[in-house]
């Protein structure tokens, strides 16, 4: 349900602002965004998997957090991600 390296590596090279970025905003969502699909995968085939379940809320909280932060500081940078991850809509 973690992501290893090689994923974790691509989703910065896809999202990052510039060369040395592995920690802005539009990352972290991406491989929140990456943590939630595959832990909702899991829970689909393991429904009395209560512990992960919390766990996947947790982090659609903070995803939603980060989202909101990227949108009152610019609404551009907010489209551009969304589309990019294509989630909400």
């Amino acid at each position: 349900m973690s992501l290893n390296t090689e994923e974790k590596q691509k989703l910065i090279n896809e999202h990052q602002i510039h060369a040395t970025d592995t920690g802005s905003v539009e990352v972290q969502v991406a491989m929140l965004s990456e943590r939630i699909t595959k832990l909702s995968g899991h829970l689909q085939n393991n429904n009395h998997d209560f512990s992960s379940r919390q766990g996947l809320l947790k982090m659609i909280g903070q995803r939603k957090r980060l989202l909101n932060f990227v949108r009152d500081k610019s609404e551009k940078r907010y489209t551009d991600l969304i589309k990019k991850l294509g989630i909400r809509g």
